[in-house]
């Protein structure tokens, strides 16, 4: 597959590598001139220094036979630009474009996704602020505890979490779990000492490891006392931070459409005088705007780095501490800081995978990194049509691809146990029909089955052809 990628900031260049590791033909372009130096000092493929919405540009590093036209520079408009300019000569060829200003997505109920799309000339807008926030909302949702990937429609979903030192986990091997608990559980993946691996049934699990548990929504709170992770009920949430994220934070959170919000679900349990949500915002426009939408909440203009606020409003007293600002640095200050006053739980919104895991080794409970949640949302789209979602772990060392089998596959009709390839890839779930559940060795094969599968990155081309995956 050819792929042109405009914009070559981090989102640009991590994407390239992840495609030049699956032998993709690669070309970058970016109109500044010390970035495309960077790049291509790092990337083994063309880097182009010159206007990516330039049609003569577009000639010449071969538009005419390429797959695929991403533009992720730091503008909307040129990003969408590029696209339609794309569209207007080069119908085939795919066009993705990060497009973060919500007024670019029509409201109108009656416009498809597809159809909102189709209006620019672009066949996929990437909203990276929306993924962000949806995977705040979801860790919100299981107390904090951990960072969740969920699937559409299913009961199913992964967890990460740390195993705690003299838990009911720590010590145990996987093979014998089911003679601890009759709970039914599948141990994805192990983060260990730097490593990150998929285990075998003689693998033993160790307190301070990290483990990807795949399970029934219904029975994760008990899983997660198995490893020692304390769950408890969420009264008092602070929200840092009232930009583009903060506030779909806030408005799945507190605010009540049609459906139940999920603070709703998570509180009021409780009496009224017990909940509370704040919002802090340093910018007196953004501060405003919150104080007025969300009337439920309580916000403050304030800098969350002055302790006099900190202490005046009795902040360390909170049950969960959301840092979700622009300023991705600050986010990890300020929870690792609220972790150091005794809050109990912590999010914060990182920039990339690198910056989680270290967000993480100092004590914060969830890190989400935005630019790692757009490179996936890409990726799902250029791995081939029968590829509906990829989903990176650790860095980019596992993915979790869910894929849709084609009549064509050549595996039809095969049960699990003969394509199986022990330390290649684990078939986690799989959908017949309308219903999901944990496959076994005996399980079959059949078109149109949707397989969840976690591989490593370095095996990514060989599992899609192993299930017939066509670009």
């Amino acid at each position: 597959m050819k792929v042109i990628i405009i914009g070559a900031g981090f989102t640009g260049t991590q994407l390239a590598k992840r495609l030049i590791t699956d032998e993709n033909d690669v070309v970058l372009i970016d109109k500044d001139e010390e970035t495309v130096r960077h790049a291509s000092n790092r990337l083994d493929c063309m880097v182009v220094h010159a206007n990516g919405n330039s049609l003569d540009t577009l000639v010449d590093v071969g538009i005419a036979k390429a797959d695929a036209l991403v533009a992720v520079t730091e503008s909307d408009e040129l990003n969408m630009i590029t696209c339609s300019l794309v569209q207007s000569l080069y119908p085939n060829v795919l066009k993705i474009a990060r497009v973060r200003n919500e007024d670019y997505y029509p409201k109108v109920s009656s416009i498809s996704k597809t159809q909102q799309n189709a209006l620019y000339g672009i066949d996929f807008m990437v909203h990276p602020d929306f993924e962000a926030a949806e995977a705040i909302v979801n860790a919100v949702e299981h107390g904090a505890v951990t960072d969740v990937l969920e699937f559409e429609n299913s009961p199913y979903e992964v967890a990460r979490v740390t195993i705690e030192k003299g838990s009911k986990l720590d010590g145990i091997s996987l093979q014998n779990i089911r003679h601890l608990t009759k709970l039914h559980f599948l141990i994805a993946y192990i983060e260990r000492d730097g490593e990150t691996f998929m285990p075998t049934g003689a693998t033993i699990l160790h307190a301070e490891s990290r483990i990807g548990i795949l399970a029934n929504k219904n029975i994760m709170n008990e899983i997660f006392e198995l490893a020692g992770a304390k769950t408890q009920d969420i009264k008092k949430i602070a929200l840092v931070g009232a930009g583009r994220i903060g506030n779909l934070i806030a408005e799945r959170l507190i605010e009540k459409p049609e459906k139940q919000s999920i603070f709703s679900k998570l509180l009021f349990t409780h009496k009224q005088n017990s909940q509370e949500f704040v919002i802090i915002e340093e910018d007196d426009k953004k501060a405003k705007i919150a104080s007025e939408r969300f009337s439920s909440a309580t916000v403050y203009k304030a800098d969350i780095t002055d302790e006099s606020f900190i202490e005046e409003e009795d902040l360390s007293k909170f049950d969960l501490v959301i840092a979700a600002t622009n300023n991705h640095e600050k986010n990890i200050v300020t929870a690792a800081y609220f972790k150091s006053l005794g809050v109990d739980r912590t999010i914060s919104l990182v920039s990339s995978g690198s910056f989680a895991l270290i967000a993480r080794n100092i004590g914060i409970d969830v890190a989400v990194p935005i630019k790692d949640a757009v490179i996936d949302s890409i990726l799902s789209h250029l791995k081939g049509k029968s590829v509906t979602g990829v989903h990176t772990i650790a860095e980019g060392e596992l993915e979790i691809i869910e894929i849709v089998l084609s009549d064509k596959a050549k595996i039809i009709g095969k049960m699990i146990k003969e394509i199986s390839k022990p330390g290649s890839f684990i078939i986690l779930l799989i959908k017949e029909g309308e219903t999901y559940k944990v496959p076994d060795g005996n399980t079959v094969l059949e078109p149109n089955d949707k397989l969840v599968i976690i591989t490593k990155t370095t095996n990514n081309a060989e599992i899609l052809d192993i299930f017939g995956v066509e670009e």
